[in-house]
Formats: C-alpha cells, structure tokens, sequence
C-alpha cells in the first residue's frame, strides 16, 4: 500500500501507543508515551533551519532577495540536508520539540497520553494525537474519548493548528470539530511565534470547558428524535447542491457525488456501527455519526495517507465539523 510516511533506514517515522493505527507502521510504545519519548520513538528528534536561498548559475551562487529554503537538519546522522519549503523573510521556524512543548502547556505537563505521532514526507507535516483524561459517555454503553490533534508544518504551507478530535469507541468514528465552534486556533509562523503561542495558550484554557460543552450537545441529539423527512433535511445541509453555472459538466459531477454521500451516510444512519446501541437509533446522534462514518470509512479513498488527511485536514474534515454545526442548529427545532 503506499503511503506518505517517513521511511529512514527501514523504520517509519512514527509511534503509536496500543494497537498499530492505519500502516502497522511505525515504533510501538507499550505505556503512554510522555513528550520526550514521543519525540524519540517518532523520528522527530531533528530541528529544522532557515537558511538564505540562492541560484546557481555556472559557477556563480546568487542570493535569491527575501526568499529563505527551509532545510532539515540531523536526520538521524543522515549527511542529506532535505529542502522541505521555500519561504518568505518572515516566517520563522518552529522546532517540533518546541511544538510538543506548548502541548503540555495547553493540558498540563504529564496530564495527556502523547498517543500517535508522525512525520509526512521528509517533515513536511508532523502531528501529534494526544489523548486527554476522562471520556464522554453519550447513552447507555456509547463512549466517546476526547482527543486534541496539534499539527504543524515546516514548508510554509500552514500555521500551529489545534483541533478537538472526539472518537467514538463502538466505531472509531473521529467526530471532529474545530475548537471554539468551527474555529480553529492558529498561530502563523511569523515573528514571534513563541510568544505568541503562549498567548494562544489562554485562548485553549476552553479545552476543558468545550469538552464538557461537547459532552452535552452529544446527549442532546441523543435525546433528538428524527424522522425520515428530518433526516432527508439534515443530509441536504450537510451535503449541500451546488448551484447550476456555467460549468455544468463539472457541476453534474460534483451533484453526483453529492448525492452519493448522502445516501452513504443515509445507509449507516439505517445499518452503521453503533446505530443499535440503546438510546441511539433514530435520533439525531445516529444521523450525526451517519456523516461520520461515511466520511472515515466509506468514502473510498486510495490509500490510508489519503484518508488521514480528509479525516484531519481536508473535505473529511470540512465535512464532519459542518455535520457537527447543522447538528446544533437542527437541535432549535422541534424533535419530530
């Protein structure tokens, strides 16, 4: 299968705690893993360097005005010095250690359970799965455990982000949605950066407070009664048509998608993973985790690199936080 992991001398660069996520690749930790084991068993023990960039003509080397290459530096004794983007004058470099630190900063040292970490490309994209105490118990035996994904890049393309990620025990369903309802925090890689990551700080002291504000929208939709023409409503503005245009051929082909979502996410809102538990079927939560599951599980995408990334970062995502907010709104409404 191929993947997007990092591979030095055979091993991923990646570590998870309990059983082996997505590849089977990566360093196994038999106990939570604290920051510094995390950073070991990963492969992200390396910094990174922001050096000037020049162009080599012939023999001349001349200096590329306000234009910087960052490069990857000790990679596990490796001589190559890996170019993973090209940046501007002020962006500034954030270390992965640097990056773990302000985690424990966010949950209080020693407090999460680094869970999954790892290296895309040649480090292009690290992220960090930390598992927070306590769980939220929706209805009878439903279990969702509470999760905070931090992620970063080193090529320029992205800022510090920081989401909840919610998982659903019966299914494994990743019930993502962003921190302070649909926003999620970032922090640019510009001057400052460490400061301002600790004012960022304060702003996730709502890490606590959003988890308990999530447990209770959770047990709300399981208590929200929906019927057929609510649950048609609810996928249409979760999978929303897009307005015909002048590009019409492309236009039917995003419709069709469209339409095959729902009825994907219409099939396990009948027959999912955890729709039989007591308490949860037909009931907003059911459909909810309908979206969910199609979008983790269902969705057919090419390869498990591909399916980390819609889940955490792309549509996957965009799609699951939207399920999350027409969730709350249809929860306004009278029950049917």
């Amino acid at each position: 299968m191929a993947h997007n992991l990092e591979i030095v001398d055979g091993e991923a660069s990646m570590m998870y705690v309990g059983e082996p996520p997505w590849h089977g690749l990566g360093t196994q930790l038999e106990k939570p893993a604290t920051a510094e084991e995390a950073i070991r068993a990963a492969g992200m023990n390396w910094d990174v360097r922001k050096v000037p960039l020049v162009a080599a003509i012939d023999e001349a080397r001349i200096p590329v005005r306000g234009r910087f290459a960052i490069v990857r530096v000790d990679v596990r004794g490796n001589p190559r010095h890996p170019v993973l983007g090209l940046v501007g004058k002020g962006y500034e470099p954030l270390q992965n250690h640097e990056a773990f630190e302000f985690f424990d900063h966010i949950v209080g040292k020693g407090a999460a359970i680094y869970h999954t970490a790892g290296v895309l490309g040649e480090g292009e994209r690290i992220w960090i799965l930390a598992k927070l105490p306590g769980e939220i118990r929706v209805v009878g035996d439903d279990i969702t455990n509470k999760y905070l994904l931090l992620s970063t890049s080193h090529d320029g393309s992205g800022a510090v982000q920081v989401k909840f990620t919610p998982v659903r025990v019966v299914c494994q369903n990743t019930l993502i949605q962003a921190l302070s309802r649909g926003r999620t925090v970032k922090v640019a890689h510009t001057r400052n950066i460490k400061e301002r990551l600790h004012l960022a700080e304060e702003m996730l002291g709502i890490v606590t407070k959003g988890y308990d504000t999530t447990a209770e929208s959770y047990r709300a939709m399981s208590h929200y009664k929906i019927d057929t023409p609510k649950l048609k409503a609810y996928l249409e503005a979760v999978f929303p048509l897009p307005a015909n245009g002048k590009e019409q051929d492309a236009n039917q082909e995003t419709r069709k998608r469209v339409v095959q979502r729902r009825n994907l996410a219409e099939g396990c809102f009948e027959n999912g993973r955890g729709q039989c538990l007591k308490g949860v079927s037909g009931t907003l939560w059911a459909a909810y985790n309908a979206v969910t599951e199609s979008a983790d599980h269902l969705w057919g995408h090419r390869n498990d690199d591909r399916r980390l990334n819609s889940q955490w970062f792309g549509e996957g995502y965009q799609v699951k936080a939207r399920a999350y907010e027409v969730a709350l709104k249809t929860l306004q409404q009278p029950a049917a």
